[in-house]
């Protein structure tokens, strides 16, 4: 079988792990060319390589790409969610899908953590107020200008409560925070973590991460019912998608001093408008540019969560393709 990559493999012993799984691995990375190949570019690289499979990250499969080459053997998706492809096409043609759940988990639960301390330890003005050379004769200025909060003792809630959500539960433990968690998909006990409805958990905590998916269930799901819950000193956080908070009334809760700050990763649009921007450029508001899941080792974990699914699925299986077709597995988890 002969696989077309290109997705980021730059884990010498990845690539090599699945050069040895395959005939032929044909790497064109999309890195590069600084962008994902779009819907032409890649049926071209399909038909030149001649390639049976295709493993990629970010490119346009769409419906045009897989109606153009259905003799595809399988498409991988180095993503947490298989979001750039049409999956129900991917079906109807009998091609398996496989992806990469929790690929970046842990680079998002660390970022979370990280720019919530931040906020709540005024870090950011912190230092542009020292680059920007105030430090009088005063010792105890900054002392009692920029003095914060502790993230330990807080009440955290999780909005989707799949990998990311679940990382960062874990870690916090050790703050110590009281972890509440919202997400009907969920039914695995948990005797450290508390399960309530969506209510509960805006009028409890002191903080709220988002970490949703993309559904018809979900989009602009989080509205002023949820955020006028919100007590004044709350944190709002969304290192997930924007689409599944309604960007008016979060920003009407930022401008208006209803809750004290919000931490941000993702935005309506993609660069930001102007109305992004209102809630990037607000002083109680940490930006930061869809960064969240941007790590090296990032690229490291997916290629060996694929690597893994290729070798169970071809060589420790005894399945043929035909098993897998409808029945891909989308993982809850809002990774990037």
């Amino acid at each position: 079988m002969k696989v077309l990559l290109t997705a980021p493999y730059e884990n010498e012993k990845a690539l090599n792990e699945l050069k040895g799984l395959f005939d032929e691995v044909i790497y064109r990375s999309w890195k590069p060319q600084g962008r994902a190949y779009n819907p032409d570019e890649l049926t071209t690289l399909l038909k030149e390589t001649g390639a049976d499979a295709l493993i990629s990250e970010h490119d346009e499969i769409t419906a045009d790409v897989l109606y153009a080459n259905p003799h595809l053997k399988f498409v991988g998706i180095c993503r947490g969610t298989p979001s750039n492809i049409d999956l129900a096409v991917a079906t109807e043609l009998g091609i398996p899908v496989f992806n990469t759940p929790a690929r970046n988990a842990q680079a998002v639960a660390e970022m979370f953590i990280a720019n919530v301390v931040t906020l709540l330890r005024n870090t950011i003005p912190a230092v542009n107020w020292l680059a920007g050379k105030n430090w009088g004769a005063g010792a105890h200025t900054s002392y009692l200008q920029f003095k914060g909060n502790e993230l330990a003792g807080k009440k955290v809630g999780m909005v989707g409560f799949g990998a990311v959500g679940q990382h960062i539960a874990r870690m916090l433990v050790s703050f110590p925070c009281e972890i509440y968690y919202f997400d009907p998909y969920y039914t695995a006990p948990e005797q450290d973590f508390k399960k309530v409805e969506l209510e509960e958990l805006f009028a409890t905590c002191d903080v709220v991460g988002i970490h949703l998916p993309v559904t018809p269930e979900t989009q602009g799901m989080i509205d002023h019912r949820y955020l006028s819950l919100l007590h004044q000193d709350a944190i709002f956080v969304n290192t997930a998608r924007a689409s599944v908070v309604n960007r008016n009334d979060l920003l009407a809760s930022i401008e208006q001093g209803k809750i004290r700050g919000a931490v941000l990763d993702v935005f309506y649009n993609e660069p930001p408008d102007e109305v992004d921007y209102k809630m990037i450029l607000n002083k109680n508001v940490l930006a930061t540019p869809h960064i969240a899941g941007a790590t090296h080792e990032v690229e490291d974990h997916h290629a060996f969560i694929m690597n893994n699914n290729l070798r169970e699925f071809f060589h420790n299986g005894n399945r043929s393709i035909k098993q897998l077709v409808n029945k891909t597995v989308l993982d809850k988890t809002p990774i990037n």
